[in-house]
Parts: C-alpha cells; structure tokens; sequence
C-alpha cells in the first residue's frame, strides 16, 4: 500500500480496491440469482485468499444465501461429503484445486473456475496446466461480467456456514439464523473491541490465514465491510511476513501460535531487518499458546498481542490484552460483555473457582445455530442454550480462564481443530489393520502432532509409509499422522474400549503439559 492508494486488497503485485469488488459482488449475485441462487440456499468456495474469495462471500450475503468455505486440502471424498451435505448450488474454486476434487462434485452443482494467480502458483508449486479453467467449468470472471447487478435491498445476512469437524468423525455445518440489524451492529462493535478492527486512517490489514477457518473468515470479513485497506500473504512464510509488514505498513493481523513460534526462531539478523513500528494490534487465537512464548512476542513486537477463546458455534466468549497475558500467564483471559461460560462437572453442576470441569459457552450477538440437517447433534452439546466444544478448565479467582485439557480427543495442530474419530474411521478399513487409536502427541513448533497407534490383525505385513499412503487417498495431508506405531495388542478398558488416555500420557508427561 502506498499513500493515495484507495482502500482494497493489495495481492502481491495485483490490487483491486473495494469498490471494484463491491460492483463485481453485485454482478456475481445477479448472475447467482439468475441460476436460481435465493434465500437459505448454499454456494460453496474452495478458493485460497483471493479477490474472488470476497466477491463470493459478498455475493451471497447480497441474496440472504450461505457461503460454505471449503477446507482447499480437502480431497475429492471430503469436499464431496460438504457440497453434498450442503445442497450447494454452485461451487467456486481455484483452477489448481477442481483438478483434484472434480471426482467428488455432486451432479448438479454448477462450477466455476477462478484461475489460480500468479503469487499463489509460485507459493504451491502449481504447473502451468493447472491454472486454466478445465473441460466442464465456467469461468468466474465472464460469469461475473455477463451477470446484471443485483440493486435490490440485501437480503438479511446469513454470513458462512463453516464446517467443523465432529467426534462423529463427518463435519458438521454450524448454520445460523439470519442475523438481525441490531446483531449485526453488535458483532461490528464485538470486532472493534476484540479484534481491533476499526475505520480509522492507516489501518492496514494483514491476512495470512486461511479463510475457510472461522476465524479468518469472520476477520476478513469484517475488515472488508469497514472498507480496510487488506494485504493477502498467499502462505505463510516467516520472513516474508516481517517483509510485508514492513512494506506495507501493516497495522493488525490475525495468528496463530504456531506461526509465533516460527518467528521468534528466525535469526537476530533477520527479526532486526524489518521495521515492525507500525504494528499496533495482533489477535491470536484457535490453540494455546505458551506463555514463555507470548512473553517473547510481547517483548519483541510490543503490547500489541490480544488473545481471545471461543468457537465456530459460539464467537468471541472469552479475551484479553498484553498487560493481562504478562499478569496472567497461560490464562486465555475473562469472559466478555454480554456472553455467558459455566465449568461444570460431570453432573451439569457450576464448579468452584479453581476446579476443573467442562467449559459451557455462549456468546454475545451472534444468532442462534444448529448443525445442518441434524438438530440431534446441536442438542448433544447443550446445557441449556449454552454448547461445549469439550474443553475442559477453571476459572481462578479473579475470572481469569485457564484450559487444562480436552473432554474430547479433539487435536489442534497449528492451529488447525482434527478429530481422531475421523482418521480412525478411515484407517480401521485398511486391509490388515485389526484395531486403532489416534491421538495428539507434544510438539513445539505445532502444538500438537497425530499419532497412530495401531493393532495389525495377525499376520499382517504393515508399516508406517503404508499406513500413511492409505490414509493419504482418503484424508487430507494435514490429517495424516506423522507417527505410526505398532503393538500385538492395544490396552483395553474393561468394556473393551481402546484405553487411549494410557497410550497418550508417555508422550505428555515428558513434555510438562497436557494440551
């Protein structure tokens, strides 16, 4: 960004400005209209951080439907499961990505291709034949330019419908009512409080997060309806993202702790090459992070570290500044005007301050959800109208909330929530494989990492790399584990369920943390 620049996305040496994304949003939903796109339907986008990436959410939001963001790692048999659980009517993507999840697109949904731009094929590796519009595909930008705006009044905003990974081992969309005018006036002033998100003069935003992610969906998002002046990282690259503060004048960002833990370990030389002054409010969230961490970012970027707590279902619950990080280590921080968090126990009742229990939540403003197409689930997580994402923790006695561990055996690695149920669902089908568990182990630069535990049947000849390329056809890299173990027999509770907690305290214990 440069000064006279209008404000919009800057895309390494692409810039479109937010005008010319708010016209073609309006072209693109009078064409979306024209395909019979209206109130509660789904348009589905598998796009990395793009222009295009607005122009759909933007687009949809115009017509009261739901963009549903798919995980661009996904394989064909996962962003098959969501188009169809969805009923997505249209589905937009990056050239590179259809090529490999053509297989898995339902009859009837129509496709449209965004090429893959340049700054991104160079980030990913993409060859030349993977960023044209492929046989079958329409192309978005003469969709777009042949559609007639859409003037009317804009529907009431339904936002993302994110799918979050269930115990189930299936995602689950977490699809809310329309929001009303006053909630959605509400939320903007939830992103200025928290997030920092505000109108004001020199305030440039850094993306670097993906936005099929909850958070970085509602971060982007929120920026682009306050006109922000944007910077899109196409991935995550240490140095490169101190060199774009630098340049651009980055003024807030959204991370994640592992992406701190990357930073702090590039060289002094380097850490002292950019000039980070114009950084002044830096959100993180989506993992713990240690506390000898943060003091470290603190101490280097300044007290511009703010950490909030919550979830897909919930919002913003729970937040705090630097001051408190450094007065509180390790604490996530206290609940925040509006919302509500109870600790209970296992027989639903309030614990004392100090006693861990499972954390219930519910936020300030955001409009009530269920899980698409099966009501069943969102009453599973209920305490009354507040929901549990199975965290489990205390508050101390000053409010201040700290987690201990997860009910569920949910891992979250960079970041990024992966639910064992679903691995282990794939992995118990492989051919030799009698039984299995899968867990998070410790790990400094990610948090956590997945390790397999598993069970052959007699006689079978099975090995890591064969465990890790079957999964591989079936789940997305990142699900993969990067340990595979072996045992003639895994340990069993007396039910006959595996005993996953005897497996996973080795690894823990050596650690000196349990999440």
């Amino acid at each position: 960004m440069t000064a006279g620049t209008p404000p919009g996305v800057a895309a390494g040496e692409r810039f479109r400005s937010w005008a010319e994304i708010a016209q073609r949003a309006q072209k693109a939903a009078g064409a979306l209209a024209a395909l019979g796109v209206g109130e509660d339907d789904c348009v589905a986008l598998m796009l990395r951080n793009d222009f295009a990436t607005f122009e759909v959410n933007m687009a949809a939001g115009q017509l009261g439907a739901y963009a549903v963001p798919i995980n661009w790692h996904f394989t064909a048999e996962e962003a098959g499961y969501i188009l169809a659980d969805s009923g997505a009517k249209v589905l937009v993507a990056h050239t590179d990505l259809l090529a490999r999840i053509a297989a898995g697109v339902p009859a009837g949904v129509t496709v449209l291709a965004v090429p893959t731009p340049d700054e991104i094929a160079a980030a990913y590796g993409v060859p030349a034949e993977r960023r044209v519009v492929p046989p079958g595909a329409g192309d978005w930008d003469a969709f777009v330019a042949a559609g007639v705006p859409d003037t009317r009044p804009p529907r009431a905003s339904r936002g993302s419908m994110i799918y979050t990974s269930g115990t189930t081992g299936r995602p689950k969309g977490v699809r809310r009512r329309p929001a009303t005018p006053a909630q959605q006036a509400l939320l903007a002033g939830e992103a200025a409080k928290y997030w920092g998100l505000r109108p004001e003069p020199g305030t440039v935003v850094l993306m670097n997060g993906p936005m099929y992610h909850s958070a970085p969906a509602a971060y982007g998002m929120g920026s682009a309806r306050l006109g922000l002046s944007m910077v899109l990282q196409p991935r995550f690259d240490a140095e490169d993202l101190l060199r774009l503060v630098d340049r651009h004048k980055v003024t807030h960002m959204h991370i994640v702790p592992t992406m701190f833990v990357r930073l702090l370990r590039l060289p002094d030389a380097v850490k002292q090459r950019y000039d980070l002054s114009s950084l002044r409010w830096v959100t993180h969230g989506a993992a713990p992070c240690p506390p000898a961490i943060k003091r470290q970012v603190i101490d280097w970027w300044g007290p511009v570290i703010n950490e909030y707590y919550g979830a897909t279902e919930t919002g913003v619950v729970v937040w705090h500044g630097s001051e408190e990080a450094l007065r509180k280590p390790g604490t996530v921080g206290r609940v925040v005007e509006g919302a509500v968090l109870r600790i209970v126990d296992e027989q639903g009742r309030d614990v004392k301050p100090g006693e861990i229990g499972e954390i219930y939540l519910r936020g300030p403003n955001l409009a009530d959800f269920t899980y698409n197409n099966d009501d069943a689930k969102r009453r599973e997580v209920a305490l009354g109208d507040l929901v549990t994402v199975g965290d489990v923790g205390y508050q101390d006695a000053d409010g201040y909330l700290f987690l201990c561990d997860r009910k569920r055996d949910m891992i979250i690695s960079g970041g990024v929530n992966i639910y064992p149920a679903e691995i282990e669902s794939v992995l118990i089908q492989m051919p030799g494989v009698r039984d299995c568990a899968v867990f998070g182990i410790p790990d400094d630069e990610f948090g956590e990492l997945i390790c397999a535990h598993v069970e052959p049947q007699p006689g079978a000849n099975l090995d890591a790399p064969s465990v890790r390329a079957w999964l591989a056809q079936h789940v997305a890299n990142y699900k993969v584990p990067k340990v595979v173990e072996f045992a003639a027999a895994l340990p069993r509770e007396d039910s006959g369920k595996i005993f996953k907690r005897k497996l996973r305290a080795p690894y823990w214990e050596k650690s000196g943390r349990s999440i």
